[in-house]
């Protein structure tokens, strides 16, 4: 891609986001008049790319569609485990329905993509059998982890959800209407409003909330998660412009040095591209990164691009993750020495979007993208990104 081709996006990105900063335009706004459909992480347009290369046979999109294929969440002959309440504790446990809900949100998930990409009628209607079970059934999560777990399912059920509503004509209106009652009234309460909780739980929340708001059309909850996302990338990832101490996010209750520094897991020296739970573990931070691609790429799809709002961050935090990840070696000044690596399947959304779209140079990223080909799931909420988004210009 030409330094002229990749210049254009960014200004006119830039260039929009501060008149409205400037002027308080309803630019600034993130809602669409009308959404996109199918619009949550994926679109028609994404989606009729990775048919025709799978279909044709191109790498690497066919080993990542037979990879799909070949997983447990594929069968046709899966049985959907729906439960009234799922209760989950911290780190599942108590585990009671929290792992079933997560991975038949996935199977779900991959069933639509199975149905777009093969027009096998069979994956279609396994993945409604799915979502009506699951919507006939379940009313509450409970326990500590309630709004995680709702986080990290509710960010698949919409995916699927969009996918077969809007692609395929034999889900009933009746069921499509419960599907989006049980989105409204038993996940959007617990995700809505965030959490002062560690950066990946608000993100994740997030991610949920603006799938949710799409397949309901509702700008207003769509608007509350765009705030709440502004509010929280700059307070989760830091950059030498921020000064001295990272952000922190609105009403986090931080106000000293100490306690920022507690907050970020002890580190007191801040880089450019280091997150808030880079020293926790590198399995944490990429659950956050993850969910900060998943909600771009949403808002790229609905017309609203939040891309250029947060390119700097983004990029330098999956490239700072990835030089480790890779196997550089640890300075004494980054979490003591010592880093709990494992970032997942969860870079190729934000390089696709950062690198191929928009031209930034992303080295470290690119080797660690890469070197994992084909992306799998990491069993929560991220799936089959290499199919999906793999150079995918649409």
């Amino acid at each position: 891609m030409s330094s002229r081709h990749w210049r254009l996006p960014v200004l006119a990105g830039l260039t929009a986001l501060l008149a409205s900063l400037l002027t308080g335009s309803p630019a600034a706004q993130a809602a669409p008049s009308a959404f996109t459909h199918p619009g949550v992480l994926v679109s028609r347009a994404q989606l009729d790319f990775v048919r025709g290369k799978v279909q044709a046979g191109a790498q690497p999109w066919k080993a990542a569609y037979d990879r799909m294929h070949a997983s447990p969440y594929a069968s046709l002959s899966r049985t959907p485990k729906p439960r009234a309440v799922v209760e989950c504790g911290s780190y599942s446990n108590p585990n009671h329905g929290c792992t079933d809900e997560r991975e038949d949100a996935l199977a779900a998930y991959t069933l639509a993509l199975e149905w777009y990409i093969t027009r096998d009628s069979r994956y279609a209607t396994k993945a409604i059998q799915i979502m009506d079970a699951w919507s006939g059934t379940i009313t509450d999560h409970t326990n500590s982890n309630a709004p995680l777990q709702s986080a990290w399912s509710a960010s698949t059920w919409p995916r699927a959800a969009e996918i077969i509503r809007y692609t395929y004509g034999g889900w009933p209106a009746d069921r499509v209407d419960r599907f989006a009652g049980m989105l409204r009234t038993v996940y959007l309460p617990e995700t809505v409003n965030g959490s002062q909780s560690n950066g990946n739980w608000e993100l994740s929340m997030t991610e949920a909330t603006i799938g949710i708001a799409v397949f309901l059309d509702d700008r207003a909850v769509y608007d509350k998660a765009v705030a709440k996302f502004r509010g929280r990338v700059p307070a989760y990832i830091y950059l030498s412009s921020d000064g001295a101490l990272p952000r922190t996010a609105p009403g986090s209750g931080l106000d000293t040095r100490d306690e920022i520094v507690r907050y970020w897991q002890g580190q007191s020296t801040f880089v450019d591209g280091l997150t808030q739970e880079t020293c926790r573990d590198f399995t944490h931070t990429g659950y956050g990164l993850s969910a900060i691609s998943h909600v771009a790429e949403t808002s790229r799809i609905q017309g609203q691009d939040l891309y250029p709002e947060v390119a700097d961050r983004l990029r330098h935090a999956l490239g700072f993750q990835a030089q480790y990840q890779l196997g550089g070696a640890v300075p004494s000044w980054l979490c003591g020495g010592s880093l709990k690596l494992g970032l997942g399947p969860v870079t190729e959304v934000g390089y696709n979007a950062l690198h191929n779209r928009l031209g930034y140079g992303m080295t470290n990223t690119q080797a660690l993208t890469e070197q994992q080909r084909p992306a799998g799931s990491n069993n929560l909420f991220t799936a089959w990104e290499t199919l999906t988004h793999a150079d995918n210009p649409a």
